[in-house]
């Protein structure tokens, strides 16, 4: 086993400082002046595609990915990358049909359009929903699993280090995301994507390289798809153990669609930098742009867990490594999933090159804390404390309650991350939890988009009968997946505001219906363009490994 040595620390070191340095750069002010809301939450409204693209996945992509992901790699398999290669094409959908109307609105915030569009009461519920949200499974969750990946490499894995990354992590995010607000987080997340892209790739080159006796990268590769073929399967039959979490045929027609549409079009810490671009077709252009960085994410984010995977079941032809069973294995007997991709990296990954590899799963986890607080603090700033406590007119308490807010959501963060240890695959936790609440928000805003009858009445019960609704199908003896759980929540969500908007509708009501001419959807050439490759590469993808 690899341990961190001095060259290591020192581009370790080195990388910290880069970002560091970008982020306080980038937060300046001129002299006299001082930072509005606009500048803060949405960095002045500056951001060229790529910027937004790469920002877009250095949010997105964090431990969540890295750990979670390459531990369901481990459990499930090839299958998992659905919920990768399907956001490419929600990514299109939502660059097409929902930034339009979001940007024409001018929002800072997603709830403001549940404003513009219902009523206040109901884009506070659904605010107070969103900081929730984040703090309480976001944040502790990133922060959890970026301390157990560090804990892993740097530590000795026995959990006695957990509490020092979580702190460190949290207080290395806020270093410059306080200060700087979205500028300084959008441009070092230009940064944060290049490395952990290439650190992910290194990753999964030399694991490849170690998973046979002999070596070679193209042998690793034959090895594990012939020695664990049936990890290659993107849809899962039912007698798959695995079923409950990635239904079948379902998952391409059902509730994954309900996940993405709210992750990538609903979903502040996301959608916000597309909020902040130059102009609609730059921001158009970047959602395209992430979503073919999307298409090639399983590659570092799920095959590392099928190689550990492979090296754990050690059929023949595996490179036989000591202890491999011993370091999978929890007291209790389970596997321990999620510690498959930093075990590859203190397991595999060379002295210098190994620096580089946890400095890009720090990039990982860092730029999406980053990102979940500068947007928790924006709901809150904007959609909470400006309409319900805020004295001054000019705005000017804006941006320092802001950065309270910040602070106050990592301490809370910091003392809840601990509790998550006990999770057996923490990506499936994120996403039924996540899940109880995203039909519901979702079924609001697409009825409040596209069914000109949404009322406020039918959307306020309608979000708030969705949680029993998603609670009772999680907790009724059904087995049903959780994805199809989710599906059947918004279809049951929209149906409720369909009911009651009828039912309740006023003809002297003026409903604040948004108006969508034809001409809202018209698209660039090169948006165009970039939209039918990815299409065409995920029917070759899905067809390939059906």
């Amino acid at each position: 086993m690899g341990t961190f040595q001095t060259l290591d620390y020192i581009i370790f070191a080195a990388y910290a400082l880069l970002i560091l340095s970008v982020g306080l750069w980038v937060s300046r002010t001129k002299k006299g002046e001082k930072k509005n809301a606009e500048d803060y939450f949405l960095a002045g409204k500056t951001l060229p595609f790529w910027a937004i693209g790469a920002s877009l996945i250095a949010a997105n992509i964090s431990a969540e990915q890295f750990i979670g992901m390459s531990g369901s790699g481990f459990a499930i398999g090839l299958a998992i990358a659905s919920y990768e290669w399907m956001a490419a094409i929600t990514l299109i959908i939502v660059a097409k049909f929902f930034l339009p109307i979001f940007i024409k609105q001018g929002l800072f915030t997603i709830p403001q359009f549940i404003e513009k569009r219902f009523n206040t009461n109901l884009k506070t519920i659904l605010a107070i929903f969103w900081v929730a949200l984040f703090i309480f499974v976001n944040l502790t969750s990133v922060l959890f699993l970026g301390a157990k990946a560090l804990d892993t490499i740097l530590g000795n894995g026995d959990g006695s280090m957990m509490m020092y990354f979580i702190v460190g992590l949290a207080f290395f995010a806020a270093a410059y995301s306080i200060w700087g607000g979205l500028a300084a987080v959008a441009w070092t997340d230009v940064i944060q994507v290049v490395l952990l892209v290439i650190g992910g790739l290194v990753t999964t080159l030399i694991a490849l390289h170690h998973v046979t006796p002999d070596g070679g990268i193209f042998a690793g590769v034959d090895h594990i798809y012939t020695s664990a073929n049936h990890k290659f399967q993107m849809i899962l039959s039912r007698d798959n153990p695995q079923f409950l979490n990635l239904p079948g045929i379902s998952v391409l027609i059902g509730g994954l669609w309900v996940a993405n549409l709210y992750y990538w079009g609903f979903n502040q810490y996301i959608i916000q930098r597309a909020l902040a671009a130059k102009s609609l077709k730059e921001a158009q252009k970047g959602l395209a742009f992430a979503a073919f960085i999307k298409l090639i994410l399983p590659v570092f984010v799920v095959i590392p867990g099928i190689i550990a995977y492979v090296m754990f079941m050690q059929p023949e032809g595996t490179a036989i490594i000591d202890g491999v069973r011993e370091d999978f294995t929890r007291a209790d007997g389970s596997v321990n999933y999620d510690i498959s991709y930093p075990w590859l990296i203190r397991s595999f990954i060379p002295v210098g090159i190994r620096g580089l590899v946890v400095a890009a799963l720090s990039a990982a986890i860092v730029s999406s804390l980053a990102s979940m607080l500068n947007s928790t603090a924006t709901i809150f700033t904007m959609d909470i404390y400006k309409p319900y406590f805020s004295k001054r007119t000019d705005g000017s308490d804006l941006v320092p309650v802001g950065r309270i807010t910040v602070m106050a959501a990592l301490i809370i963060a910091i003392i809840l991350a601990p509790a998550l240890d006990t999770m057996p695959q923490m990506f499936q936790y994120i996403q039924e939890y996540t899940g109880v609440v995203s039909p519901g928000i979702l079924a609001v805003f697409l009825m409040g988009l596209f069914w000109k009858k949404a009322n406020s009445t039918g959307a306020i019960i309608g979000v708030i009968s969705s949680i029993p609704v998603a609670l009772l199908l999680k907790f009724l003896p059904i087995e049903m997946p959780f994805l199809d759980q989710m599906f059947y929540t918004c279809i049951i969500t929209m149906a409720v505001i369909v009911m009651v908007s009828l039912v309740t509708a006023n003809e002297d009501e003026n409903p604040k219906s948004i108006p969508l001419p034809k001409e809202t959807f018209l698209t660039s050439k090169s948006f165009n363009i970039m939209a039918y490759a990815v299409l065409v590469i995920l029917v070759v993808l899905y067809t390939v490994f059906w």
